[in-house]
């Protein structure tokens, strides 16, 4: 009996075993190898060498003062392009699934129409939006050249120059992304029960106090699951950044694009130790975020015990 229970275990972990497998190797194995090349100077050719927690010190304390290096300069355009996701972008997409959700008609083709763009790819939002931004000869001006013809040629703009870059990829970016937060907003609003709209309206309630006590209650974990994907998400953005600028320069690289370019110069100890370095900054966010909502919660009263 004993040995068939062991038998029948051996089959089922042999379904598994190739997931495991690839996770191993995938995922578990470049997680501990960048964990011991961070203490190591490493330029992809020679032979690592230890060299303690010098690759760390230059991270965080090699600039004059030690907040104006490189990685603090890539943090702060990052928490930049963040604050303007958390805003922006997940207001425009908490309105649109309101919005989505009260109406009946072609509610379908609107989830489609605006879950579009997150299904393209970032780099060719970044190459269409250099088209349409950029002048010559990085791009095509588009946009410039439509404000000409339409007379409204006090509205053209250098949009990725020195002083707006930064606020026009926030935005970009914001663009490109605010479909899967709609579409998340859509069904945590659908989860809802129509029945405590119906009771709040029995009682006299108005739409603000329905929404301010039934809605946004309901909506918070939901709207921290939104919090801290759109945390983790912008900050190790890249593709649609180093597409659409290219870093300009440092006034819009991002961390994930300084961590490429110091690999681009063989300076794989350190690009190790910046990643070791975000990655603990971001899950100190998201477990920051999530005590947050469950101390919320609590307040409303919505917590599943």
């Amino acid at each position: 009996m004993i040995q068939e229970t062991f038998k029948d275990k051996l089959v089922n972990f042999s379904f598994v075993f190739p997931a495991f497998l690839i996770f191993s190797i995938f995922y578990i194995y470049p997680f501990f190898y960048i964990f011991i090349l961070s203490f190591q100077e490493y330029d992809l050719i020679s032979s690592p060498v230890f060299v303690g927690l010098q690759n760390f010190r230059e991270v965080l304390f090699s600039g004059t003062p030690w907040w104006d290096s490189m990685w603090w300069n890539s943090v702060r355009n990052g928490v930049f392009i963040t604050f303007c996701a958390l805003t922006f972008q997940n207001f425009l997409a908490f309105a649109l699934a309101l919005a989505v959700d009260r109406v009946v008609r072609l509610n379908r083709f609107y989830r489609v129409v605006f879950f579009l763009l997150p299904v393209l790819s970032e780099v060719i939002i970044g190459l269409l939006m250099k088209q349409l931004l950029a002048g010559e000869p990085i791009g095509r001006g588009v946009l410039n050249q439509i404000f000409n013809n339409i007379g409204l040629s006090g509205f053209t703009h250098n949009w990725l120059g020195t002083n707006s870059v930064l606020f026009v990829t926030a935005l970009v970016h914001c663009w490109k992304g605010f479909g899967w937060a709609f579409i998340i907003f859509l069904a945590g609003l659908q989860s809802i029960p129509e029945q405590l709209y119906e009771a709040a309206r029995i009682d006299g309630a108005s739409a603000y106090q329905s929404f301010s006590k039934i809605t946004i209650p309901l909506l918070m974990p939901v709207l921290t699951l939104i919090i801290v994907l759109t945390m983790l998400g912008t900050m190790q953005t890249f593709a649609m950044i180093f597409a659409l600028t290219g870093g300009a320069g440092g006034l819009t690289e991002v961390p994930v694009m300084l961590i490429f370019n110091h690999i681009k110069s063989n300076q794989a100890g350190l690009a190790c130790a910046e990643g070791v370095v975000l990655g603990i900054m971001l899950v100190f966010v998201s477990f920051l975020m999530f005590f947050v909502s469950k101390k919320i919660r609590e307040k409303y009263g919505v917590l599943s015990n």
